[in-house]
């Protein structure tokens, strides 16, 4: 597909020149970082700015190489073989975009490897045909290097065939023009979610799985653009999305209480 309107994105480094470079080079590229970083919006901005087609893959535990390369259905009593998305982006010298890679299976990771090396190829198994990468294809991945640590992480073989960038949360004067562009929040909101959402960050102690995304503070300003109560809209869009322990919602609930 292609993206029809041009994506959002406020830069906060050189990572438009790195991807543009890594599209040059035909080199696949690592985005590492926490959820709701920008990483998904930095690529969709991407193939807007450089016009093109991108096949996005939202990872999972159940996401298998068959899900990527094809499969055979019934079709009119025929059976009928399907691209998947990276057949498609291979052929059509698009973008693949696997958000989340490590949450595949590991089969994926045996499927990507000679894509993402010298041979820029995809060996589809069950037609037993090797396709050679158009020119244009490029494979961009991402994933959150501090989720679920030891348990689901790429391994170094598999790390070290990509160029990486890392994503963090902007910061705080960042951050707030970026709510009020995404939400049409006042400027007085968007700075005093985007303190609390420090705030938040900065208390290791709580021991939150996933800590404030910026796209946490967009939601919770556009509840607030919408005449919401702030209080309300904090902690029904921010709040109670990072936990369901009633001793650390609380505890947010009353910093929330104080800031907001």
């Amino acid at each position: 597909m292609r993206i029809k309107e041009e994506p959002y994105y406020c830069e906060s480094g050189k990572e438009k020149s790195v991807f543009e470079h890594c599209s040059k080079n035909k080199l696949p590229l690592l985005l590492k970082g926490p959820t709701g970083t920008g990483k998904s919006r930095f690529v969709e901005h991407m193939a807007y700015h450089l016009g093109r087609p991108i096949y996005t893959v939202a990872c999972h535990e159940e996401t298998s190489a068959t899900d990527l390369l094809g499969r055979y259905i019934i079709q009119g009593g025929e059976t009928v073989w399907i691209d998947g998305p990276l057949t498609k982006a291979v052929k059509e010298g698009a973008i693949i975009y696997l958000d989340e890679i490590a949450e595949a299976r590991p089969d994926v990771i045996v499927a990507i490897h000679p894509l993402t090396d010298f041979r820029r190829t995809a060996y589809i198994d069950k037609l037993g045909v090797e396709i050679e990468a158009h020119e244009d294809f490029m494979f961009v991945a991402s994933y959150n290097p501090g989720y679920q640590r030891g348990f689901k992480e790429l391994k170094p073989s598999t790390r070290q065939r990509f160029v990486a960038l890392s994503f963090d949360y902007p910061s705080e004067k960042l951050e707030a023009e970026i709510v009020m562009r995404e939400s049409g929040v006042d400027a007085a909101s968007a700075k005093k979610l985007t303190k609390l959402a420090t705030k938040i960050r900065n208390l290791t102690e709580l021991r939150l799985t996933e800590t404030v995304s910026t796209r946490l503070l967009v939601d919770a300003a556009k509840l607030i653009a919408g005449d919401l109560p702030p209080r309300l809209a904090t902690e029904v869009a921010l709040v109670e999305p990072l936990t369901d322990d009633p001793h650390t919602l609380q505890a947010l609930r009353d910093i929330m209480s104080v800031m907001i």
